[in-house]
């Protein structure tokens, strides 16, 4: 296992810079995940740790010896890509063993690991079967199981479950956390998805641009987000998220551009007047008598929850309640934000106000 030390690190084609000065600090045994949407550079930098894609500027280094001029079979990492990238033609067991044939291990070693793999794995009575034979998530475990035998200090997953359906999904990221808690081997971890990231992550690193924008573990970014991206990004359904200002006289309260109006707590240091956004998350709404009247223009139970949207002038209030209710679209509802779970962020850079 080795700690991985990402510094300063940019990457340009030409003169169009995608990665912009990128610092990441990862520890031996850490499970790490790169999240962001399409586009945002994270692909792109763990092919960059892999030695896939030439550096531009900055330094990569893997248990503290710097690998930008080391080539990817010498840099002691595995890559578990998302099309598998299994030889068709070669059985499960094949498969497995093969870059520990390419490097003229021993036959009984290269046996040995591989079973022990597989029954990590539970692909004990799969060795004999080709690619064509096995599920998806067969597949992906094949292609875990050869990064697995190698023994390396580094795991790299590029978008590994995204070819599989939703259930399967769900079972594959327990799998891999397991995998993980059991070997403890360092892990780099790349999706889109946030709900991966928020379930699997030690640390999670939120990307946009070529740019960190925080990071953190799953609740620290969930709780305390840095901005307003990290804010709409994290968390399923999204956050509440509505500009507006504070009031310049009378009582302190939040005034919407929509033309709602939503409490704030009293004694908050702000300045009247400031341009805001009012970030509260939609499990930290409740109905109450007391609260803010809208008006209901969806209704979707789900089964564990009922989500509700509702109008507050001409803003979208999305409320998750965790009772069943029968509240109907057309229906009034008074709504009451918890006030102790309450986001500020300023209206002009888009940060976080403490």
């Amino acid at each position: 296992m080795a700690s991985v030390s990402v510094a300063n690190v940019r990457k340009s084609y030409g003169h169009f810079e995608v990665l912009h000065g990128v610092d990441i600090d990862i520890e031996d045994g850490e499970f790490v995940i790169l999240v962001g949407p399409s586009g945002c550079g994270k692909s792109t930098l763990l092919r960059m740790i892999a030695g896939l894609e030439e550096i531009s500027g900055g330094n990569v280094a893997i248990g503290g010896k710097v690998v930008n001029d080391v080539e990817p079979k010498r840099r002691d990492i595995a890559m578990v890509f998302q099309s598998y990238a299994l030889y068709p033609h070669m059985t499960v067991e094949a498969n497995m063993g093969f870059s520990l044939r390419l490097a003229k291990a021993p036959k009984e070693e290269i046996r040995q690991r591989v079973r022990d793999a597989a029954q990590i794995l539970g692909l004990e009575n799969l060795l004999d079967r080709h690619p064509r034979n096995l599920s998806g998530g067969q597949r992906q475990r094949v292609a875990m199981g050869r990064a697995i035998v190698r023994q390396p200090q580094v795991f790299l997953f590029d978008e590994p479950l995204s070819n599989l359906d939703a259930k399967l999904r769900v079972q594959m990221r327990s799998e891999i956390k397991q995998l993980h808690q059991r070997l403890r081997t360092t892990t780099i971890y790349v999706t889109h998805d946030q709900i991966e990231a928020m379930t699997m992550a030690d640390r999670i690193v939120v990307m946009r641009d070529g740019y960190v924008e925080q990071i953190g573990s799953p609740l620290e970014l969930y709780d305390r987000p840095a901005n307003l991206f990290v804010a709409g990004f994290i968390g399923s359904p999204g956050m509440n998220l509505i500009r507006g200002k504070i009031s310049s006289a009378g009582p302190l309260e939040f005034v919407a551009d929509g033309g709602g109006r939503l409490p704030l707590p009293q004694g908050l240091d702000v300045t009247r007047g400031a341009e805001i956004i009012y970030g509260i998350r939609p499990e930290n709404i409740s109905i109450s008598e007391a609260g803010i009247d809208t008006d209901v223009v969806v209704v979707e139970p789900t089964g564990a929850e009922t989500l509700i949207v509702s109008r507050m002038g001409s803003d979208d209030l999305v409320t998750a309640l965790r009772e069943r209710v029968s509240t109907r679209v057309g229906e009034r509802l008074s709504l009451m934000p918890d006030l102790g779970r309450l986001h500020l962020f300023d209206g002009a850079t888009g940060r976080r106000l403490e």
